[in-house]
């Protein structure tokens, strides 16, 4: 299986371009706003979803275009803008083990920030001058938010249910794969069939990410970059707990279940469900769900010809399963 930093570097001349097109995108006149976007940009993750939108552009065509680099450029622009004001609603004060735009300045600039960052990617999409990669990306934002409002109602009216929870994961998380996978299609002219194809493969990579995100908040870890039980603290119960809840009764269920639905939760009631899902059998669930989701990929992903793009896709999916951060 190969690294994440394995699949960079074997594209690192289209990524470094589009990095080079985000940085002259974000630059500005505002010596303020220039040094807390390079603060940001210093810090900017793993870059998975414009790897997708450069993977799956390979797929059809040997040469990553302008617009490839611009659809790109966009969606992972869009997607910071939703972190950083994710990091101003939940008063989070790091993210990736660096403190976030919010606990360095302050929210009023974070906000500034985060319109900005949207406002760029909407450039960037424009730039290209091709209303489906446009329409892609305004119906992202939509379902983003969407998907935000939709953990919120369903944490205040406990809707604890394995459905509710993938509609939610659909919306906020696999909707950016998604749009990456139809952005890198129609960038390069990719047929209606292939773009639907690769559009359900990054909506199974998505949903796999997310649940994986999820599991991190079962153990105690130094590099995820937020405390344990920090979904719980917010109001959110994920698949691990939600399959032992749902699941065959076991000793304690209806209780942990009553206790779930609190308004509010102490650190010994969080530790309390988190032991519950680990001790019967939650996160051994949510691997096999991803497990199952993966070979839907794989079954996808064979209906294409063999291609350096096709493996490191499938490469991407093995490491978003295996990843300890």
């Amino acid at each position: 299986m190969s690294s994440l930093a394995e699949i960079q570097n074997k594209i690192a001349p289209d990524l470094e371009k589009l990095n080079t097109r985000i940085r002259s995108q974000l630059s500005t006149s505002n010596p303020l706003m220039d040094s807390v976007i390079e603060g940001f940009l210093r810090n900017k993750g793993k870059q998975i979803r414009p790897l997708i939108v450069l993977l799956t552009a390979k797929m059809f065509s040997p040469k990553v275009n302008d617009n490839v680099l611009a659809a790109g450029a966009a969606v992972e622009l869009l997607h910071s803008a939703s972190l950083i004001h994710d990091d101003v609603v939940d008063n989070s004060r790091l993210r990736r083990n660096a403190p976030t735009i919010n606990a360095v300045w302050d929210n009023h600039i974070a906000v500034l920030i985060g319109d900005f960052f949207v406002s760029s990617a909407m450039q960037q999409a424009i730039s290209t001058a091709d209303v489906r990669i446009i329409e892609a990306l305004c119906h992202l934002g939509k379902l983003l938010s969407v998907g935000e409002l939709d953990q919120i109602y369903n944490a205040r009216y406990h809707k604890l249910t394995e459905d509710a929870y993938f509609q939610i994961i659909s919306y906020k998380t696999a909707s950016l794969f998604v749009a990456c996978a139809r952005m890198g299609c129609f960038a390069v002219g990719a047929s209606e069939e292939d773009t639907a194809r690769m559009a359900e493969f990054a909506e199974l990579l998505g949903l796999c990410f997310q649940i994986r995100d999820d599991i991190f908040d079962y153990y105690p870890s130094d590099k995820v970059g937020k405390p344990t039980g920090n979904d719980l603290r917010e109001g959110k119960i994920t698949l691990p707990l939600l399959a032992v809840l749902n699941g065959a009764p076991v000793a304690g269920q209806q209780a942990m279940r009553e206790l779930s639905m609190k308004e509010s939760l102490t650190e010994d009631e969080i530790a309390t469900l988190l032991a519950f899902a680990r001790d019967n059998g939650g996160i051994r669930y949510a691997f096999e769900k991803m497990g199952e989701l993966r070979n839907r990929a794989a079954a996808i992903m064979a209906e294409f010809p063999d291609s350096p793009a096709s493996s490191q896709l499938m490469a991407i999916f093995d490491y978003i399963i295996s990843r300890d951060f």
